[in-house]
């Protein structure tokens, strides 16, 4: 449940340009309340605070933005194709911003990979930032989405024109190859995901 500190006043007009209706709040200590998707945000005197399975559009609009972020991204398949799952972690110079994983039902490696790069992007999209450093394990999709390595497979050069359509919102973005052992938390989220299902 991410609590964001901030002017609240602010944040409401933020959400409000955005097309997020704002209610009033339901106690004396609500300032006001606002819900998108599954995700609703509780204001109180100087902070906001998010509720639901996926605050993260929320979160990204309440928070001010800008600034630059790392987005580390993993996927995982059990079999290839099989049972597949993503992971993703957000960090700033504040630290993890948010991070997280969820299954994704039967995939190859390079799909499950690509999922959660884009998951990952959209997630850094919504929060605001201004320029992202991407880092993950598959030397395939880091690759392919620089354009040094093309591919056959209609399916993966549909999730590159994505990737890359997602990329153009940031003023500017690089995209690594890392070690597994810098891309633990991913891994391990998506692992998770997949052990949990």
């Amino acid at each position: 449940m991410p609590t964001v500190e901030c002017d609240v006043d602010a944040a409401r007009s933020r959400l409000e340009d955005a097309g997020v209706a704002i209610e009033e709040g339901n106690t004396d200590h609500e300032r006001w309340r606002a819900e998108r998707g599954d995700a609703t945000a509780v204001a109180y005197d100087d902070k906001v605070v998010i509720q639901g399975t996926n605050p993260a559009e929320l979160e990204g609009l309440i928070r001010e933005g800008g600034g630059r972020a790392h987005v580390y991204f993993d996927g995982a398949c059990r079999g290839n194709p099989g049972p597949s799952a993503v992971g993703w972690v957000i960090v700033s110079g504040d630290g993890i911003v948010a991070e997280g994983g969820h299954t994704i039902g039967r995939a190859t490696n390079n799909q499950a990979e690509y999922e959660a790069l884009i998951k990952g992007v959209r997630v850094a999209r919504d929060y605001g930032f201004d320029e992202i450093d991407v880092r993950g394990d598959s030397e395939l999709i880091v690759k392919q989405v620089r354009g040094e390595w093309d591919t056959n497979d209609p399916d993966l050069r549909e999730y590159r024109v994505t990737v890359r359509e997602l990329l153009t919102a940031f003023d500017e973005w690089s995209l690594k190859h890392v070690p597994r052992e810098i891309n633990d938390r991913a891994d391990e989220l998506a692992n998770e995901a997949l052990d949990d299902a």
